[in-house]
């Protein structure tokens, strides 16, 4: 057997808006939001609710004690789906009511945690147009950051991105976008307008037709990852469809079904040996202090860390490290956070069989049969 194969997977990592305006180099503040206009005030909102931020804030910063648990976890691979556009485009989206941007002078925020892939495929990617889309993805790639998801026309888009990871073999990450999660349709990529990968629907026929594609690109020994933008901000429910849709995906040879959309964790299921993680919640976000969901504690993160035989991409081990942000950081959470999140994934159910367990370090660990 190879190397066993450990990546570093995690919710939406958000670095716009307000955070971008704690980095050394802030874009222009405006914002097109019913009720906030200026991105600052979601900095004094955090500050507000939790204490000041050293302003201006290293690229580091924000990623806190996550550094560190990934360093010592000598990760593989490290995937996220990039929850804002990176650009200096003063072209928003007209009715859209949220806008996310990151200067691009501050693209040292993900290149310092050493991010391997950023999926695009989501509802926050084209915030500023055409020409912010343009721009996050030469940014990006003249940083060296593989991203998939969304592209020029459809075609780039659906574009896997191929992380090779010698001796263990190679990661292929293709990233899918919803609009259960809010995409606009017509965000979708075309034969001649740019876009996002968007699901036309979760039916048998679109996993049939992922599954043909995964096999175009993959090779013997290569591990498969499906990075969905898919559900609501809020709510544990898990809809039928996303249920059978993932199970489609891994019976059509994905190794991992990557969830994304709502502000906190959702439930974690193992499915013919490998995982399915519906809602991995917010890993960054500038959310402190707006009030109205306290109750599902967004500001609870979780690190997952995945380990697969990358011969045959079956799940070796899942081990969660939890954190709380807190002042735009990322800090280990309490151990009696750590516990309300161990009985919350076990309350909301996983598959049959399966269990998280609390370890003496503070982490959790995912069992299963």
């Amino acid at each position: 057997m190879k190397h066993a194969l450990r990546l570093f997977l995690c919710g939406d990592v958000m670095t716009g808006r307000g955070i971008d305006q704690a980095l050394s180099h802030p874009g222009e503040p405006v914002l097109y939001e019913p009720y906030v206009h200026d991105a600052r005030e979601y900095v004094r909102l955090a500050e507000r609710a939790n204490g000041p931020i050293p302003r201006p804030v290293d690229d580091a910063y924000v990623w806190g004690d996550a550094l560190r648990e990934l360093d010592q976890a000598a990760t593989g691979a490290r995937v996220i789906n990039l929850e804002t556009s990176i650009t200096s485009s003063e072209n928003h989206w007209s009715g859209k009511t949220i806008q996310y941007r990151m200067h691009p002078l501050n693209i040292g925020c993900l290149t310092t945690a050493r991010i391997d892939c950023c999926c695009l495929a989501n509802n926050h990617v084209l915030d500023w147009g055409y020409d912010g889309l343009e721009e996050t993805l030469q940014v990006l790639d003249r940083a060296g950051l593989a991203h998939a998801g969304a592209g020029r026309n459809a075609a780039e888009a659906a574009l896997p991105a191929v992380l090779d990871r010698s001796p263990e073999g190679r990661v292929l990450v293709f990233s899918f976008g919803s609009t259960t999660s809010g995409i606009p349709p017509v965000w979708g990529a075309t034969r001649d307008r740019p876009g996002v990968n968007l699901l036309q629907n979760l039916s048998a026929a679109t996993a049939s037709g992922i599954a043909s594609r995964i096999r175009d690109f993959r090779r013997p020994g290569d591990v498969t990852i499906a990075s969905i933008h898919w559900g609501e901000n809020w709510g544990y429910d898990i809809a039928d469809e996303q249920h059978r849709f993932a199970h489609l995906l891994i019976e059509g040879s994905v190794d991992v079904v990557h969830g994304h959309s709502s502000h906190h964790v959702k439930t974690v299921e193992v499915y013919r040996d490998r995982l399915v993680l519906y809602g991995c919640g917010d890993f960054v976000n500038d959310y402190e202090g707006i009030g109205g969901y306290e109750g599902y504690r967004s500001d609870l993160s979780l690190i997952y860390l995945v380990t697969l035989d990358p011969q045959e991409g079956r799940l070796l081990k899942v081990q969660l490290v939890p954190l709380q942000i807190r002042r735009f950081r990322l800090n280990r959470a309490t151990a009696q956070d750590a516990t309300w999140l161990c009985h919350l994934l076990n309350r909301l159910g996983t598959s049959p069989g399966t269990r998280v367990q609390m370890e003496d370090d503070g982490t959790m660990s995912l069992v299963w049969r």
